[in-house]
Order: structure tokens, then C-alpha cells, then sequence
């Protein structure tokens, strides 16, 4: 066998389990990296190998959180359930804990953003993006049937997990997605990808590609002199920074995002500027006392 057709079995087991697009293409990379590295077939590298390459991954190449996540899952999933390999080793290995606060933009930095990027369907796609709170892979796959104007809604399908949900429309967004489907008149999906000629969008069976919005984001920050270390997935995290702000329930707010667990959207309630000015306030008040 190639590995070839070791990542094709791996594809269909992962297919059989109900793995997300993107999860599939995870896990089949973390099984191409490890058999690159050894220069081996991913069924003859042994069991200690596998143990030297996630002491590799973890002190050499200094792993973060979600790739060794990544790698560790993928690995365990293609030996325990494509090649039925009962190792030990694949039960040890755990991702590094990590208690990192996500970094959020400002509202007059979202703007700014938003508003130097040139090319509408990147404008559209990156401010539905914010005004919605969703994932990049969610906005890019909006339907024009997701879109319910009558109860002001959109509805989010097969988000993280596989789960549908509901958020507010916001009435300006829907005007500018109004604005911007006109040009296209795309039956299917609401950013559709261009030709090659950046023309016939109304004839695209594709949604608009991931990396076109990442690489647009980027150059927007850049143009605008922010310096944070952001994604295109700071504007989901700013998104629920800011509607704390202005006094939105914590659950709605969780209902919004797709968040399984209160305690996962609870991390935005430390990084919103009222509870960081009442904090200031009262050191404020401490120290003050000091001088008296």
C-alpha cells in the first residue's frame, strides 16, 4: 500500500465518525507529517517513534495548544481506528494546558478595519463576520436562504460540532448584504467565489475561499497600524467583548456564539473596559489612601 491509500482509508473512517470537513483535512495532515518525517509508510513506524515525534513536536518545534491538539488527535484517531493499534503511548500523550485571554479590537479598530478593506464581498463577508459573532468557515458558507429578513435573523448551519443556531440580524448588514448580492445575483451562496477573471459570481458553485478572507484581514490590520497579534477570529472574540460592554446577558450572549459550556463564554466578562476600569478605579482608591 501507499500512503496514499492509507490516507484514503483514514478519509473514510473519518467520513464513517461524522468528522467535519476541516477536521478531516486536520487529521489526515497530522498522518502526512509524521510519515514525511520518518521518510516511513505510517504503518511501519513503531510505537516508540511515535512517542520520540510528540517529545519532537512538544521540545523542538514548541507546539502551541491547538496544533498539538491537532497532531495528538489526528494520530490517535488514524492508529486506534484505521490501523487498530491498541498503544499506550496513544492514551499518555496530552495537549499542553494553556490559559491564554483571547485579543480583542477595539470598536473604533474594528471600524477602522472594516473600513479601509477595498473589495466588497471581503467588506461584506469580514463585517457580517463581527456583526454576527461567527466562525470564518460559517460566513463564507451563508446561504441566501439562511438570510430571514422578516424576523430580522440568520440562521447559522452546521456550525462547530455540526450544530445549527440563530443570531440577530443586524438592519444595516442586512441593507449591505442586500447591496452586495446585487452584484453578483448568485441563486446559491451569498459570497460566492469569483472566476478567474474576478467576474461571473452569479455562476459559482463555490463559496467564497477561507484564505482570501485571512489574507484581505491581515493586509487591513497592517494598513491600519494595529500592532495586536489578531485573526480574522478576533472580530467573533471583540464581537462578545463588545456586546458585554453594552449589557447584553452573558447566556444570550453564549446562545449567539454556538458556546457549549457558560464557562467558555464567561472568559469575555475579563476583558470587557468597564470591569477593566472598575478595576483601575478602586487601585486607584487604594493608593490614594497611602498619601493621606
Amino acid at each position: 500500500m501507499t500512503l496514499q491509500d492509507y490516507l484514503t482509508r483514514n478519509l473514510q473512517d473519518l467520513q464513517l465518525r461524522g468528522m467535519a470537513k476541516a477536521t478531516q483535512d486536520n487529521y489526515l495532515r497530522a498522518v502526512r507529517k509524521i510519515s514525511e518525517h520518518y521518510n516511513k509508510l505510517p504503518d511501519q513506524i513503531t510505537e516508540e517513534e511515535i512517542r520520540e515525534y510528540f517529545l519532537y513536536l512538544k521540545n523542538v518545534r514548541k507546539y502551541g495548544r491547538s496544533a498539538s491538539t491537532l497532531a495528538m488527535c489526528g494520530l490517535k484517531f488514524f492508529y486506534t481506528y484505521t490501523l487498530k493499534r491498541d498503544w499506550p503511548t496513544l492514551t499518555l500523550v496530552r495537549a499542553p494546558h494553556e490559559h491564554k485571554l483571547p485579543v480583542v479590537l477595539s470598536q473604533s479598530e474594528v471600524k477602522r478595519v472594516l473600513s479601509s478593506i477595498r473589495i466588497f464581498r471581503h467588506r461584506a463577508c469580514l463585517t457580517t463576520i463581527y456583526a454576527c459573532g461567527l466562525r470564518i468557515s460559517e460566513a463564507t458558507h451563508i446561504q441566501i436562504g439562511d438570510i430571514d429578513s422578516d424576523h430580522m435573523i440568520l440562521h447559522v448551519k452546521h456550525g462547530k460540532g455540526g450544530k445549527d443556531r440563530y443570531v440577530p440580524l443586524p438592519l444595516s448588514l442586512l441593507q449591505m448584504l442586500r447591496n452586495f448580492w446585487k452584484t453578483h445575483r448568485n441563486k446559491v451562496w451569498l459570497f460566492p467565489a469569483p472566476g478567474r477573471s474576478g467576474t461571473h459570481m452569479h455562476e459559482s458553485t463555490k463559496p467564497l475561499p477561507i484564505t482570501s478572507v485571512q489574507i484581505v484581514f491581515k493586509a487591513a490590520v497592517r494598513e491600519c497600524g494595529i500592532v495586536k497579534k489578531v485573526s480574522v477570529h478576533t472580530l467573533r472574540h471583540s464581537y462578545a467583548t463588545h456586546l458585554l460592554e453594552k449589557g447584553v446577558n452573558l447566556r444570550l450572549i453564549q446562545e449567539y456564539l454556538g458556546h457549549k459550556s457558560p464557562k467558555t463564554t464567561a472568559i469575555y466578562t475579563h476583558l470587557t473596559a468597564k470591569v477593566k476600569d472598575a478595576g483601575f478605579k478602586a487601585i486607584n482608591e487604594l493608593t490614594d489612601e497611602l498619601d493621606e
